[in-house]
């Protein structure tokens, strides 16, 4: 059955922000509880290690999202609020030339959708900020309030184009008339599922790959600031 309704669906890091979720509110969660912060440099360069020997950015997101295991469901939740109303103080969170065309889009009646590789406790506080209507998202596995380590549903690459694909059957999106942003190689899945998409950043490969389709163009935004970090006084437990 053909849509009716028209959606913009945007990639949250390096394209909606400036900064990259989850690294940033791993680095401001491990702080919280007391950790020294070479424990989350130490973190991500073994991250960034896997990804400059060639691992799938999918393994990679599943090495992240082990940091979770045995935490609370809750308790992330309520530091990642807080992580963002800093986040917020801070400034300079969001690609204010992407944050302008999604106001665009909102204003015009269309169905705002974030579709991610970060995880609802980030994501949520980011979606009610700025009205968007759905979020796709990696979802990692639970048991008895508790993260265990795993993911249940990773939202990379081909599996953006899936749930993009899902859900305008779902809620009867017209996915040609419909526009997409991304920065990312991992985002062209997305970008090639509407008719209308859109290439953030400087990616030399993703402007080239942005000319030859015919896509818009949107730039990139300013490195975001350093973090404040919690206290560690403050005895977050997770």
């Amino acid at each position: 059955m053909t849509g009716t309704a028209i959606a913009a669906f945007f990639d949250v890091d390096g394209t909606l922000t400036t900064v990259t979720s989850i690294f940033r509110f791993l680095e401001y969660r491990m702080a919280a509880e007391g950790r020294p912060p070479e424990a989350y440099r130490r973190e991500r360069q073994r991250l960034r290690a896997m990804t400059a020997a060639g691992v799938p950015r999918l393994e990679t997101n599943r090495a992240y999202f082990a940091n979770y295991r045995g935490s609370s469901v809750s308790a992330i939740a309520a530091l990642a609020e807080r992580w963002f109303r800093t986040e917020l103080e801070l400034g300079g969170f969001f690609n204010e030339h992407v944050l302008a065309a999604l106001r665009e889009h909102r204003a015009a009646g269309h169905l705002v959708v974030l579709v991610s590789g970060s995880f609802r406790a980030c994501l949520d506080p980011i979606a009610r900020h700025v009205g968007a209507d759905v979020v796709l998202c990696s979802e990692p596995e639970t048991e008895s309030g508790r993260y265990t380590g795993r993911i249940h549903r990773p939202m990379i690459g081909e599996a953006k184009s899936a749930a993009v694909r899902e859900l305008a059957r779902r809620r009867r999106i017209h996915l040609p008339s419909s526009a997409g942003y991304g920065d990312h190689a991992s985002d062209l899945p997305l970008l090639h599922a509407v008719g209308r998409a859109t290439v953030v950043g400087d990616d030399p490969a993703m402007r080239e790959l942005a000319v030859r389709n015919g896509w818009r163009l949107l730039p990139g935004a300013a490195s975001p600031r350093p973090l404040p970090l919690p206290s560690t006084t403050e005895g977050v437990q997770t």
